[in-house]
């Protein structure tokens, strides 16, 4: 049987396409880019040497889902570095490996220089200044404030009063809540009111003493906090730990409040492990 004209135009099309098709196959789908860990020792977000931070960035970071903790040492506003707490990055990129850790070191308190409120605005400013390097980070806006003792003082500072970036929660490790108590009944003589004093320009009353109170700041949209705390502190009594879970359950804020009746301003052992297990379950449970 012959083949007309048509069906003979149709195989040569058919033929000429499937050698095409062979020849210029279809390119394979290239995969997204993932990111390497890096990180970046005493990056500057001011001029002064102190205002300094370490930056670590998990690998597989992308601005959708990678949130951030940042540390803040205490030390009592004048001494302490970002040193003391680099041994605890590591616990915490491990136990959260969805999180990017900043370190941070802010200008501490002397006798002649940087009172108060240079502590918090320079934790402001180094929350400011991750804030708008998340896109060349690669994080989100998903930022957690943990602080120990004046660390955490200057956390639930930032936390309690700043709107942006909105903090989505915090850790506070026996930090002060209000400094008129802390000036009018001193933990023990290790804690004695006149550094309050010195710290705040004078002893209370004062406005400064109200501004420097993150119990003052407490509302109903604050971020969920969890609160850990010694019951033999003699630094900072743990009846400022009290007082803040008393203001934030009256405010309805979601919280946590874990107390350790042995112990004093900071602890090791069984019940360090217990503390990073509940803020473990704390931010996996909050901060989505």
């Amino acid at each position: 049987m012959k083949l007309t004209a048509t069906i003979w135009t149709g195989l040569l099309v058919l033929l000429v396409s499937c050698s095409k098709n062979d020849i210029n196959p279809v390119p394979p789908v290239t995969p997204p880019v993932t990111l390497a860990a890096s990180t970046m020792m005493n990056v500057p977000y001011g001029s002064d040497p102190f205002q300094k931070m370490d930056v670590y960035l998990p690998p597989g970071r992308t601005t959708a889902a990678t949130k951030l903790m940042i540390i803040v040492h205490g030390g009592g506003w004048s001494g302490g570095d970002k040193s003391d707490m680099t041994q605890y990055v590591d616990t915490f990129q491990k136990r959260l490996p969805g999180y990017a850790v900043v370190n941070i070191n802010y200008r501490l308190a002397t006798f002649s220089s940087n009172s108060f409120p240079t502590q918090e605005n320079d934790v402001r400013s180094a929350v400011d200044f991750v804030y708008n390097k998340r896109n060349e980070y690669n994080i989100s806006d998903k930022f957690v404030l943990l602080g120990v003792s004046a660390g955490s003082h200057l956390s639930l500072l930032q936390a309690y009063k700043n709107a942006v970036p909105k903090i989505k929660a915090v850790v506070d490790f026996f930090g002060p809540v209000d400094m008129a108590d802390m000036h009018n009944n001193p933990a023990s003589p290790s804690a004695p009111a006149g550094g309050i004093a010195l710290l705040l320009n004078g002893p209370p009353p004062s406005a400064l003493y109200n501004s420097s109170s993150p119990l003052n700041y407490v509302t109903a949209q604050s971020p969920p906090t969890i609160i850990l705390h010694g019951g033999i502190d003699n630094l900072v009594r743990y009846q400022q730990s009290v007082a803040l879970r008393n203001k934030l359950l009256l405010n309805t804020v979601a919280l946590q409040y874990v107390f350790y009746p042995s112990e004093g301003h900071g602890w090791i052992g069984a019940n360090l492990i217990d503390s990073f297990d509940k803020v473990q379950a704390f931010l996996n449970q909050y901060v989505l």
